[in-house]
């Protein structure tokens, strides 16, 4: 089903379940554990595609529901696919719209995911209704009402045409009590299996499917979901779903999860971006993760920086008063054009201003932090050393 994609395992460290490997494409190859740049509306906010590829960047996600409802599947494919759209010649991934959906319906899953806890579901529940046939749910952008089905959600991303899809799955969020929740993981599993019908019956080839893994915070759920994926015929695999409320609960659910996956198949966990919680799922041997985190940090002012440099800190706040007269880079390690060129002193200045110049730049700093940060994980397995 998949002659221009492979995945290989080029070596296993011997402390943990990491792994480093080769994740082949059509438009060309991925080195894991890799980290995928959201492209939300097929754009990366704050940085060209030419400009992410500068970074060392393999690959960027775009969003199934956003595309959907804006411009449309149909001009994306009009004006031949979203490789060509946006100016990105290196593979890209969707998810299904899934997501998107049911967050914006409960108004709290993405929160929940990301492990914050004081949620308000501050934005419009959008979801009508969750039937076997698909989502329901009302246009943010028109108001217009839309069902969105395995079928279609498939035929969306098949003109789209991103190299990686997902299977159209329900997020349920975390504290949903297991009787919902497994009805949900049921009814996943059935639209995921429509999802992989239709992908045959319109494969040409040029695209791979990964079904995803549900089942809440609910253990022996998780292990008939990783069943379920592992016995049908999906590329690969992806951990979605609410992973609990807490770090502690969201390592747990991941460790329990990655116990019954397919090994040779390559693993995506979706929506998580903190390095910590990176570093956690590549020893649980997950391959690929994504997240807005490094470019909506930077947009805020938020600097990716080495913890062990900032009191165990993932990131700085350039807006702080105690940057206006530091004349040195964001980091002395880093070779990023912001580092090489701009002073700390002067980004904080430019945020102050409200210069739209320091965002983008802190976001070129955070990409390239992160493609250091996943290059420096592939070496640390390399030697064994996680």
């Amino acid at each position: 089903m998949y002659p221009q994609f492979s995945f290989e395992i080029t070596h296993r460290s011997s402390k943990s379940k990491a792994r480093c490997g080769k994740l082949v494409t059509p438009h060309g190859a991925i080195s894991t554990p890799n980290f995928v740049f959201c492209g939300t509306k097929g754009a990366m906010k704050a940085i060209t595609a030419e400009q992410l590829e500068a970074t060392g960047a393999e690959i960027m996600l775009a969003n199934t529901y956003h595309l959907y409802l804006q411009p449309g599947p149909n001009v994306v494919a009009e004006n031949g696919g979203l490789h060509k759209m946006v100016g990105w010649n290196k593979p890209m991934l969707t998810d299904s719209g899934g997501f998107q959906i049911f967050s914006l319906g409960h108004g709290c899953v993405a929160d929940e995911i990301k492990g914050r806890r004081n949620f308000m579901g501050t934005r419009g529940k959008t979801l009508l209704k969750i039937s076997e046939e698909g989502a329901h749910f009302r246009s943010y952008i028109d108001g217009r009402t839309h069902c969105l089905s395995p079928e279609i959600s498939i035929q969306a991303q098949r003109k789209i045409g991103a190299d990686i899809i997902l299977a159209f799955d329900e997020c349920t969020p975390f504290h949903v009590d297991p009787t919902y929740t497994a009805r949900s993981m049921d009814r996943s599993h059935r639209w995921e299996m429509r999802s992989l019908r239709e992908f045959k019956r319109s494969n040409d080839n040029t695209q791979a499917i990964y079904g995803i893994i549900q089942g809440g915070i609910y253990g022996d759920l998780r292990r008939e979901s990783a069943e379920f994926v592992s016995t049908n015929e999906f590329f690969g695999q992806a951990i979605g779903g609410s992973l609990g409320g807490t770090k502690e609960q969201m390592n747990h659910v991941v460790a329990c999860t990655c116990e019954h996956i397919e090994n040779n198949r390559p693993t995506h966990l979706l929506g998580i971006g903190h390095m910590g919680d990176i570093l956690n799922g590549v020893k649980n041997g997950i391959d690929t993760f994504d997240c807005v985190h490094p470019t909506r940090l930077a947009r805020h002012g938020g600097a990716l920086v080495d913890p062990s440099t900032n009191d165990g800190h993932e990131s700085i706040n350039i807006n702080n008063a105690r940057f206006i007269h530091d004349t040195g880079p964001i980091s002395h390690t880093c070779t990023c054009y912001c580092c090489r060129k701009f002073s700390r002193s002067y980004i904080h200045h430019l945020f102050k201003a409200r210069e739209n110049l320091g965002g983008q730049l802190l976001t070129i700093h955070n990409v390239h932090f992160m493609e250091d940060f996943m290059k420096h994980i592939r070496e640390l397995i390399s030697a064994s050393k996680i």
